[in-house]
C-alpha cells in the first residue's frame, strides 16, 4: 500500500516551540493504515488459494472491495492542504516520485533475477505491480489544488471514473485506468472533515457495521461464480473485460458505493487509542512496497505447491504468515535499513534550506510534515 496532509481542523496539528518535539500523530489513522496494509498483504497471500476454494475467493473479493478505497480516502483526507508550495513539492518528489523510480528499477531487477528473464524491460511509464499506487498518489496529490477549487468535485470525479471505465483507448501508461477509476475515493477523502470521522466511530455506526460486513461476505460468496474479481482492480475498461460499455458505468458507480459503505464499516471498528501496532502505522509504505518481493518470490518459486497449503489449516497458516511478514516489514529496524529507498534524502537536488522551508510554511497554522499515507511528522517551528 501507502501517505498525506491537512487543514486547520485536522486532528492533531503538530506544533512545537522549537525545542522539545511533540509526537502528535493521531493513533486512529495509524491504526487504520496498519490494519489496511495487513488486509492488502493477506489479500495477496490468498490469491493462489482462491482458484480451488470458493470460500477463499469470497474472502478475497470481500477484502478487495474496500481495503484500497479506505486507504485512498485516508490519503485524500491528509492531502487537503496540498497547494503545491515549494516545500510540499520537494516532499512529494522525495517521498512519492523518487520511491516510484527506485522501486520500479528494483522490481525489474528482481524479475530478471527471479525468473531468469534478463531481457525483461525497464518501463518508466508502465508501473510494475505495487508501484502503481505511488504514481497514482503522485497524480492525485499534484491535482489536489484543482479539487479544492472546482464547484462540484465529487460529481466531476465520479464522472471521470465512469468515463475511464469504458475508454479502452486510454492505454496502460501510468496505469491510468486505476488512477482515474480510484480517483473518487481520493477526492472524497479531501472533502472529509474531523467530525465525519467522529460520526464513523459512534457506537450505533459500529453496531450497524456488523450486519453490513456480514451481508457483504454473504454477497461475495454468492458473487464468486457470477462476477469477475477483476472489477475490483480498476485496471481495465469494460470492453477489455468483455462487457458492453454501459456495464462499465454501472460497475464504476456500484463499486464506489460498495467501497464507501464497507470502508465506513471497516473504519468504525478501528481502535481510536494506541495499540501495540499503532507505531507500525508510520511504516505502512515500507510494508506495502517490500512485501511485494515476498509475494512474487512465493509465486515464482512455487511455495504454494506443498500439500499442506491446500488444507484449512494451511490456509490459516498462509493468512497468518501474510500478516506477520507485512507487520515485520513495517517495524523500525526494517525502516532504518530501507530508508534510502523508501524515503531517500534529496536535499542535494533542491534549492533552498530548512530556514527557507520554515518561512514557506509561515508563522501560523499547521506545522509538521506528512508521511505518504497521511499522519503528521513533527518538525521544529522556527
Amino acid at each position: 500500500m501507502p501517505e498525506v496532509r491537512a487543514t486547520k481542523a485536522v486532528p492533531p496539528p503538530a506544533t512545537t516551540d522549537g525545542q522539545a518535539r511533540s509526537t502528535s500523530r493521531d493513533p486512529f489513522f495509524d491504526n487504520a493504515k496498519y490494519l489496511a496494509i495487513v488486509l492488502v498483504a493477506i489479500g495477496h497471500a490468498w490469491t493462489p488459494l482462491r482458484e480451488d476454494s470458493r470460500t477463499m475467493a469470497a474472502l478475497y473479493m470481500f477484502v478487495y472491495a474496500f481495503h484500497m478505497p479506505a486507504f485512498i480516502m485516508i490519503a485524500g483526507y491528509f492531502s487537503r492542504n496540498f497547494t503545491a508550495r515549494p516545500h510540499q513539492l520537494r516532499r512529494l518528489v522525495s517521498g512519492v516520485l523518487a520511491p516510484y523510480l527506485i522501486f520500479g528499477v528494483a522490481y525489474v531487477l528482481f524479475v530478471r533475477w527471479g525468473t531468469d528473464s534478463p531481457d525483461y524491460p525497464f518501463a518508466l511509464l508502465d508501473p510494475y505491480y505495487l508501484t502503481w499506487f505511488l504514481i497514482a498518489l503522485f497524480v492525485w496529490r499534484i491535482t489536489a489544488p484543482l479539487w479544492n477549487v472546482v464547484r462540484w468535485p465529487m460529481p466531476i470525479a465520479l464522472t471521470v471514473a465512469a468515463l475511464a471505465s469504458f475508454t479502452p483507448s486510454l492505454g496502460n501508461d501510468l496505469n491510468i485506468q486505476r488512477v482515474l477509476q480510484f480517483l473518487p475515493f481520493f477526492v472524497l477523502g479531501m472533502r472529509l472533515r474531523p467530525e465525519h470521522f467522529e460520526l464513523v466511530r459512534r457506537r450505533e455506526v459500529r453496531l450497524a457495521a456488523l450486519p453490513v460486513l456480514l451481508g457483504a461476505l454473504v454477497t461475495a460468496y454468492w458473487a464468486v461464480p457470477r462476477m469477475d474479481a477483476g472489477w475490483f482492480y480498476r485496471s481495465s475498461s469494460a470492453q477489455e473485460m468483455g462487457f458492453d460499455w454501459w456495464i462499465g458505468v454501472v460497475m464504476s458507480l456500484a463499486l464506489f458505493g460498495c467501497g464507501l459503505v464497507l470502508s465506513v464499516a471497516f473504519l468504525s471498528w478501528v481502535p481510536r487509542r494506541r495499540r501495540w501496532y499503532t507505531a507500525l502505522g508510520a511504516g505502512t509504505i515500507y510494508g506495502y512496497l517490500l512485501h511485494g518481493f515476498v509475494v512474487k518470490a512465493s509465486r515464482w518459486w512455487e511455495w504454494y505447491d506443498v500439500a499442506w497449503v491446500d488444507t484449512p489449516g494451511g490456509r490459516l497458516a498462509v493468512t497468518a504468515l501474510g500478516a506477520l511478514v507485512v507487520t515485520l516489514l513495517c517495524t523500525a529496524p526494517v525502516r532504518r535499513v530501507f530508508r534510502f529507498m523508501v524515503e531517500p534524502s534529496l536535499s542535494w537536488v533542491f534549492r533552498g534550506d530548512d530556514e527557507t522551508e520554515r518561512k514557506e510554511r509561515g508563522a501560523g497554522g499547521e506545522r509538521g510534515r506528512s508521511d505518504e499515507t497521511g499522519n503528521r511528522k513533527p518538525v521544529k517551528a522556527g
